[in-house]
């Protein structure tokens, strides 16, 4: 490309007009454009963040892969265990017993699930001791009948550490008044909060020994949990698994637990960039009807050019620098307007809610009650490269008409 094409790009992009609406025409597709390419970064970093933190909050408490009983619970889950710790991807398996039961205290009454667990064991498949808002894991011991509360199952009760709570069961027994459901005092001695309302307010872990009694299992448990070194080979781990394990049994995975939570995300995520880009593509071409106006408005500069010996080429040329330059400026300012307000926007939404009194995030309908983000910088290559794409097609037609303007024609009026 010869150096005058260059030199006569930049300078109309940036010359004083006569026809002052002209620029301002220019800015607003730099600024449409620039706001469309900082929407589609934070949209897209805050669906990131948002499928980072569900599936590390969730797999935080639930597991990567299950092994359970088909009709019946595990009878020897060490053999399960051990054999299951041979796959190579498998790093920590536990044992556990569930089971659905009331929880009474004072006057206040919430259902929930019980999870029997080892404590010692469970450490190695879930990080719910990393949450614990008072009191430790390491306290629930068998045969004390302890029991570990979700933070908000914990408000709904009224419930503190060393409270009794009664544990009711659907299990009746037989009485001589006739079926009744089974009661047992529990002592809080803990209270965690992983930060997903569904598990907060709706899960409570007591000891392993002291579930099987209440859910009069024996030495029998629930299933067996998996924890995995990477959590997307669990589809894989749990196929492998389903033709090693000596016994009859249901193998689950994350994966098909929350399938459809993921998708979901994943399809909003999509949609949501095909409508930001829309925004993106408005404002891109806009640099038609500003190019279209600088055409008209340069005709007699095209038609001296051309007298001079400029080519068509040369003369389309001036045209795509100049709209492509418009388009240059307004993706990096809105790539840099993106970009940091998706680094800072654990900072940026929370002064908002102070300022203005409101909450984005209400954790009883949400799963997450704080905006997460996390920047991926593939998005934010695809979507430069997106909207320069856009805006560089949006420049062909005007440059195409300005190339074939006459001389003759152009300046008979001059």
């Amino acid at each position: 490309m010869a150096r005058f094409e260059i030199t006569i790009g930049l300078r109309y992009t940036r010359a004083k007009r006569r026809n002052h609406f002209i620029s301002f025409i220019s800015l607003i597709s730099m600024a449409g454009i620039g706001l469309g390419v900082a929407a589609l970064i934070i949209v897209l970093s805050v669906m990131n963040g948002f499928q980072k933190e569900m599936r590390e909050r969730i797999l935080g408490v639930a597991s990567h892969v299950q092994v359970f009983g088909t009709d019946q619970p595990l009878a020897n889950w060490p053999a399960v265990a051990a054999e299951a710790s041979r796959n190579q991807e498998v790093v920590g398996a536990a044992p556990y017993v569930m089971g659905q039961a009331m929880l009474s205290f004072d006057d206040h009454v919430q259902g929930t699930l019980v999870r029997g667990i080892l404590p010692a064991e469970e450490a190695k498949v879930a990080e719910i001791g990393k949450h614990m808002k008072s009191g430790r894991m390491e306290d629930l011991q068998p045969g004390s009948f302890g029991i570990v509360l979700g933070y908000d199952l914990a408000q709904a009760l009224h419930a503190g550490v060393g409270d009794r709570v009664v544990v009711i069961t659907p299990q009746g027994q037989i009485t001589p008044a006739g079926m009744l459901p089974r009661l047992k005092q529990f002592t809080v001695v803990g209270i965690f909060q992983v930060g997903m309302y569904e598990y907060d307010s709706g899960l409570a872990l007591i000891h392993m020994k002291d579930a099987q009694v209440l859910f009069r299992l024996g030495d029998r448990v629930t299933g067996v949990r998996l924890k995995l070194k990477d959590l997307m080979d669990a589809p894989r781990v749990a196929h492998e698994l389903a033709s090693s394990l000596p016994i009859d049994a249901w193998i689950s995975d994350w994966t098909r637990e929350h399938a459809n939570l993921f998708r979901a995300v994943a399809i909003e995520k999509n949609v949501m960039f095909i409508i930001l880009l829309l925004i993106v593509a408005v404002a891109a071409f806009n640099i038609v009807s500003t190019l279209v106006m600088v055409v008209t408005d340069k005709q007699a500069d095209i038609a001296i050019l051309r007298t001079l010996g400029a080519a068509p080429g040369s003369i389309m040329q001036i045209f795509v620098i100049q709209g492509a330059l418009i388009g240059v400026i307004g993706t990096a300012f809105g790539v840099g307007l993106g970009v940091v307000t998706a680094l800072n926007i654990h900072i940026i939404v929370p002064f908002i809610e102070k300022t203005f009194g409101i909450h984005f995030l209400s954790p009883q309908v949400y799963f997450i009650s704080e905006l997460p983000s996390q920047l991926e910088w593939g998005d934010v290559i695809a979507i430069t490269v997106t909207s320069l794409v856009l805006t560089l097609l949006a420049t062909l037609y005007p440059s195409y008409r300005a190339a074939r303007i006459q001389p003759a024609e152009a300046l008979r009026y001059e």
